[in-house]
């Protein structure tokens, strides 16, 4: 006999679609057949299928160790070896800022990939993982039927804040109130020249898939409709350090529209201005965008930020004290 017992993941799911996920090699047929026969009971009583699950119930499977095995394709040792190698996984530069039982999120470093592009990447997404392995928080059961996931991306060399969810019901949640703008996302950028004045972006994109760039124009034809808030911090005639209220959430926006208007983003290969990425370069070693994810504040209260990182000041006082 084998028991499952429902967590968290599994609640408010029918009762086949869960045998589905731990038999996935046995037809429903079979299911039914057994769950007629009380081969498979839920809390030790006869059931139909189609009951939907609360936490902590208990599903018994009658079955001999060779069968279960049989259906639950417990031969094939894909899913065992992806979970060790997972475990595996040096995991110093996950940096958790927010945990709770249902989501998490990390300050991402430079040079982290959200989710991976091909199949050698180790993103933040496996490093999630691994961190929920490490930490036992994921057991290989669970792991087998449900993968917990990242929520939200940043390009690869964008920091700051980036969103899990650690369970079905946070996957959902973060989903939901990122679809729905019920959250309100806070970039900082540090860009070329000076802005001393609000500016309310109402404007259009469009991507060129082979160069993976985007560009920005004011017709709506074909295009992707953007909208942002930019606010000085700081600004002098040579640099503005920024914050940006983002509305939309398209590829590449926030970097291409401050490179349109004539403002790119320190240290961005791809929009930037090169002569002055290189004098950066050679005095701070700066090699990407400086564009960080600042705070992520949930209508519901909460409040998650990741702090601004010190290059941005850095650059700032440097270029003070050199008028």
């Amino acid at each position: 006999m084998r028991e499952i017992i429902c967590s968290k993941n599994e609640e408010n799911v029918t009762l086949i679609k869960v045998l589905n996920k731990y038999l996935p090699l046995a037809n429903n047929s079979f299911l039914y057949k057994m769950l007629r026969k009380k081969n498979i009971t839920l809390n030790d009583k006869k059931a139909e299928g189609n009951e939907k699950l609360k936490f902590n119930d208990s599903i018994k499977i009658y079955f001999s160790d060779e069968t279960f095995d049989k259906f639950s394709g417990a031969n094939d040792k894909g899913y065992i070896n992806e979970y060790n190698s997972l475990s595996n996984l040096n995991i110093s530069r996950f940096k958790v800022i927010y945990e709770d039982d249902d989501i998490l999120a990390i300050d991402k470093p430079v040079n982290m990939l959200s989710q991976k592009a091909k199949d050698t990447d180790i993103s933040a997404n496996e490093l999630f993982l691994s961190y929920l392995i490490k930490t036992n928080k994921l057991t290989l059961d669970t792991f087998k039927t449900f993968h917990p996931s990242v929520a939200n991306r940043l390009d690869r060399n964008t920091t700051g804040v980036l969103l899990f969810g650690k369970t079905m019901k946070g996957l959902h949640y973060l989903s939901s109130v990122l679809k729905d703008h019920s959250i309100d996302k806070f970039y900082v950028a540090l860009c070329k020249g000076c802005i001393n004045e609000k500016i309310k972006v109402d404007t259009y994109l469009i991507k060129d898939e082979k160069t993976n760039k985007v560009q920005i124009t004011d017709n709506p034809k074909n295009a992707e409709h953007i909208l942002m808030d930019y606010e000085p911090i700081k600004f002098s005639s040579d640099y503005t350090l920024l914050r940006i209220k983002l509305l939309t959430g398209k590829s590449h926006q926030i970097r291409a529209h401050l490179s349109a208007i004539g403002h790119p983003i320190l240290g961005d290969i791809k929009y930037g201005d090169k002569k002055i990425n290189d004098i950066l370069r050679n005095k701070f070693n700066l090699n990407s965008q400086l564009l960080h994810a600042n705070i992520i504040d949930f209508k519901s209260g909460n409040k998650i930020v990741a702090p601004i990182p010190q290059i941005f000041d850095t650059i700032i006082g440097w270029e003070g004290k050199n008028k």
